[in-house]
């Protein structure tokens, strides 16, 4: 059983798809283009702003047109936070499961604070989150592994202790990198069950995270 568990947050705890789906909806209206598949929006919502808004507008993210699009973008989305998304159904138990074992957590996100730390105020699932790891607070972001040794420390374990659960690619190779156990949730937005070695540990729905943790 770990000593602590360092969780991602789009696609991992929270279900942040449908407030980006408006965003993007209300976005593109603006400008007179037509909407984007919902389900295309949930593929890449992991992948960051820039890659959804160059997938609503077709452009390159070079292109000096996305920096503004995406600010546009990033502040439709403030407006929406919590609106439509929220804690994926079963991690307010698992959280619970933590908790009665004694076992703390943090979060360590690719997100910026200006969007994390709302979530995490306004969010009563999350109350009892120990730390918060933005890139405001470090000098390299995921795969690197600077936040999720951070988020250790923050637990006062050692990353050896420490299980890292996450949704892309990046997150395990993050976890892996840092020295952590690893968990996928294949319930997210990119990871899929075929993307990982056979030794990752993966949750194909949020009920199955709390076993999947205190075993490692």
């Amino acid at each position: 059983m770990p000593k602590g568990v360092l969780f991602d947050l789009d696609g991992t705890l929270l279900d942040s798809a449908p407030d980006f789906v408006a965003s993007l909806d209300n976005l593109l209206t603006k400008h007179n283009r037509p909407k984007l598949d919902p389900e295309i929006i949930r593929s890449h919502v992991s992948d960051g702003s820039w890659k959804l808004t160059s997938l609503a507008f077709n452009i390159d993210i070079s292109d000096e047109k996305c920096s503004a699009l995406r600010e546009e973008l990033l502040e439709e989305y403030e407006s929406n936070l919590l609106k439509h998304g929220g804690a994926f159904d079963g991690i307010e138990e698992m959280l619970a499961l933590l908790e009665k074992d004694d076992i703390p957590y943090g979060i360590v996100t690719n997100k910026p604070l200006r969007f994390a730390e709302p979530i995490l105020i306004n969010e009563p699932v999350f109350q009892n989150c120990k730390t918060l790891i933005c890139p405001d607070h470090l000098d390299a972001i995921k795969p690197n592994p600077e936040g999720i040794l951070r988020g250790c420390k923050d637990l006062g374990i050692h990353p050896t202790e420490c299980v890292y659960v996450g949704d892309h690619a990046k997150d395990i190779e993050a976890g892996i990198n840092a020295g952590t156990q690893v968990v996928g949730c294949y319930f997210g937005y990119s990871l899929q069950a075929d993307d990982s070695a056979e030794h990752i540990l993966g949750a194909n729905h949020p009920d199955e995270l709390y076993e999947l943790i205190i075993k490692l």
